[in-house]
């Protein structure tokens, strides 16, 4: 008996710690402010996640045709302006780097990133991608503040610029040494707009399910209160 309460209060105390250290790492990202419900913002972002994320990452759970209906674009928009490897709408987006040779270069393949906004939330993806920083002892010539030791090189370095870290007592300063051709605030707003087609990837039918959801709310509301008036009408004579 003794072993068993010794167990469980050291699962307690495991999980207090993980809540604790999870609490702390979500306070420490910046928050993406983007909007799912934001059409022309999905649009803009479907546009920077084919020019900078297709050629090493595939979407294989999203297909061109639904991107094209959701996205309010034709066939003939997504094909000239979105389809750089593929042939027909109903194709999924996949990169066109070989994945013996991404391990090659990077040490493993770039993960799909269909459900990366949904796996690791969009604050998480968005703080990544503007936390950067020059670092010579990499391979890439970067390190990222948010997931140190990263095979992921800056693809992003010529908007923004580079980055060093000024870490003192262990927290880390970034501070913008070489200018992109993007200002700091056209980044950050080119990032929410790409992070938001990311949260889009990740469940293309939000935006109906929701939608969805509050008719049937709607739906049940009225007739729960018909059923109560009908129900009082019925038994109004029964004391």
């Amino acid at each position: 008996m003794k072993n068993i309460i010794k167990k469980l209060l050291i699962s307690v105390a495991a999980l207090i710690f993980s809540i604790n250290v999870f609490a702390a790492t979500e306070q420490s990202l910046l928050v993406a402010n983007n909007n799912p419900h934001d059409v022309e913002s999905l649009q803009r972002g479907a546009r920077n996640f084919m020019n900078y994320c297709s050629g090493c990452h595939s979407a294989e759970y999203v297909r061109y045709e639904v991107i094209a209906s959701d996205l309010g674009l034709s066939d003939q928009q997504v094909k000239e302006y979105l389809m750089f490897n593929a042939q027909q709408t109903f194709e999924t987006i996949n990169t066109s780097m070989l994945e013996v040779d991404a391990a090659g270069w990077f040490g493993q393949a770039p993960p799909d990133l269909s459900l990366m906004a949904r796996a690791k939330g969009t604050d998480y993806i968005y703080t990544f991608l503007k936390s950067f920083y020059i670092d010579k002892s990499s391979p890439t010539g970067v390190d990222n503040v948010v997931l140190a030791g990263t095979s992921m090189p800056n693809v992003l370095w010529e908007l923004q610029g580079h980055q060093v870290n000024l870490e003192e007592d262990g927290i880390n300063h970034l501070e913008l040494e070489i200018q992109g051709k993007m200002s700091p605030e056209e980044f950050d707003f080119f990032l929410r707009d790409t992070v938001n087609f990311l949260e889009y990837m990740s469940e293309p039918i939000r935006n109906a399910r929701r939608a969805l959801g509050i008719k049937v709310l709607f739906f049940l509301a009225f007739f729960l209160s018909l059923a109560y008036f009908l129900k009082k009408e019925i038994w109004k004579d029964v004391k």
